[in-house]
């Protein structure tokens, strides 16, 4: 039997390959330390020290997975991140038994692992410890367990069947810690009702399905929202706020309703996330999955061309097109963050899965098979080799994750050299990512600070108590970049405060990120503060 028969005739077994062994590359290429953590990352290890019912800019789930596995193991990278690595094998793992199980598509399942697995997208939310990452998980297995509640019992018309309980009560918990992972999460609860709608109108749906859907959703709304109002409701509501003026609804972005400098960049952006072959291949598939919501033939069988169902076409075209189109629109309003569709593509993996599939079978397309495949597997490989790769340090995009071990090095230097009372100094910086990522890597993670000395937004260390109690204390000021003298608050919080200290640091031999530290002596008491900015 040669491998490529295998792949169809033990599928389950090949899927179960790649998830764990994917698994095994990303758990050593962050427990050998290929990479640093992503100011982000060290900004939500910040939040576990001090947890709550949520924050300023994101739920808390990421805070309490964090909490897990730094107990484990310890706070390293490896602690930070192994969430990351888990939750993206739930995730393969959920798109496979999905596909297999629910879909009695086991090939189809394998070929949509492999396209999740080497879609730069999912590789980095297997390896960085994002919201996206948990978000991902709990939308994809309550998009599946929305299809099986939907999904009448036996070969009896829709409408002559009754739903199934259990389904119902998976989706309730899944879309109430995906709102906690991630407000966007919402959307959800209006891609489940336009799916239902749909069916209604095909008369596909089972008896007892709205109620139970509209139950579900308010549980599930309960479940995820009731700690981040009451969090809010503490809090002058400042979450809500930040979340409003990110999406352009207030602020300068809302000044501007049309504007077309932002789309070239997201749409490149979009490309770039799934590779432009897949992003081709799910687009297709959408497509296909609209027209095929109105197509009354039945589905071929599985010797034939692989080809979806009116309720499998209906589910992926609801998770895939409006989300997507959404931000595409709204980026021609305001910047929308790359990320922002990451959802989208649960659906559009297995969307460019079919389409792929059906492309190679219909033209015989051994060729293109094999070079769609080859360099998907390529891709995958370079990404995760990069450390070892020689790539010229002014072009290699992840130097600008790296250098804070040696970063936390020199400020721990300069503590002990500096200063008549190193345990009498403290370390802050102007902005949220620096303030967490100064704080993982100094050695003995000490406590930092956030000081709004310039134009930025509100963060979560501004909603936490500054050093009111260092009065008289000497500190180290930090921030990105080379930069000139400090800003004229931070020279009015203390008595003396040093010219730029400017370092460039290293990874591996090779330049990496630069910074600029003060020296300042003497705090007065003084610490900024400004409202309306979120």
């Amino acid at each position: 039997m040669s491998i490529i028969q295998s792949f169809r005739t033990r599928p389950g077994l090949w899927a179960f390959l790649i998830i764990a062994a994917t698994f095994a590359v990303r758990f050593f290429f962050v427990a050998s330390g290929q990479l640093n953590l992503v100011q982000d990352e060290a900004h939500y290890w910040d939040w576990t020290r001090n947890l709550q019912l949520t924050y300023y800019s994101k739920g808390p789930l990421i805070a309490w997975i964090i909490a897990t596995w730094t107990s484990v193991f310890g706070d390293t990278e490896l602690g930070v991140r192994f969430g990351s690595i888990l939750g993206l094998a739930m995730t393969q793992a959920v798109m496979y038994f999905g596909l297999a199980k629910l879909w009695k598509r086991p090939g189809m399942g394998l070929l949509t692992v492999f396209v999740l697995t080497t879609m730069p997208l999912f590789m980095a939310l297997g390896i960085l410890m994002t919201t996206d990452n948990s978000f991902v998980f709990f939308w994809a297995a309550s998009m599946f367990s929305l299809y099986a509640a939907s999904n009448p019992e036996g070969n009896l018309p829709a409408v002559h069947t009754r739903v199934n309980n259990l389904p119902f009560v998976v989706m309730a918990v899944c879309f109430g810690f995906g709102i906690l992972a991630k407000y966007t999460m919402l959307g959800f609860l209006g891609l489940s009702v336009v799916y239902g709608v749909l069916l209604q109108w095909r008369r596909m749906l089972p008896q007892g399905f709205w109620p139970r859907l509209i139950i579900t959703l308010i549980a599930g709304v309960i479940i995820g929202f009731l700690p981040t109002l009451i969090w809010n409701m503490q809090n002058d509501f400042v979450g809500y706020k930040h979340v409003i003026y990110l999406i352009g609804l207030k602020g300068k972005q809302a000044s501007q309703l049309i504007r077309f400098d932002h789309f070239p960049e997201y749409i490149g952006s979009q490309f770039g996330l799934a590779t432009p072959w897949w992003m081709i291949f799910a687009l297709i598939g959408g497509g296909a999955a609209v027209f095929r919501y109105f197509d009354t033939r039945p589905s071929l069988v599985e010797t034939e061309a692989p080809r979806l169902n009116a309720r499998q076409a209906t589910l992926l075209a609801v998770f895939f097109w409006p989300m997507w189109i959404f931000f595409l629109l709204w980026s021609f309003h305001a910047q929308v963050h790359p990320n922002w569709t990451t959802v989208s593509y649960v659906s559009g993996s297995i969307l460019a899965a079919y389409a792929f599939a059906g492309f190679v079978r219909r033209r015989k397309g051994t060729g293109m098979r094999n070079l769609v495949m080859g360099l998907s597997v390529l891709f995958f490989l370079i990404v995760n080799l990069s450390p070892h790769l020689p790539i010229p340090p002014e072009i290699n995009i992840t130097n600008r994750l790296k250098g804070w071990n040696e970063l936390g090095q020199t400020i721990d230097d300069l503590r002990e050299l500096r200063f008549a009372d190193s345990d009498k100094v403290f370390i802050f910086s102007d902005v949220y990512d620096m303030t967490g990522a100064t704080a993982f890597y100094t050695p003995g993670q000490p406590r930092t600070y956030c000081a709004w000395v310039d134009d930025r937004r509100m963060n979560q260390y501004d909603l936490w108590e500054g050093p009111s109690d260092k009065v008289g204390w000497d500190a180290i000021f930090v921030r990105k970049r080379e930069q000139g003298g400090a800003p004229k608050k931070v020279r009015k919080m203390f008595d003396e405060v040093s010219e730029p200290i400017v370092i460039t640091t290293t990874f591996n031999g090779q330049p990496a990120r630069t910074f600029t530290l003060n020296i300042c002596k003497g705090f007065n008491g003084y610490w900024p503060s400004n409202k309306g900015r979120y």
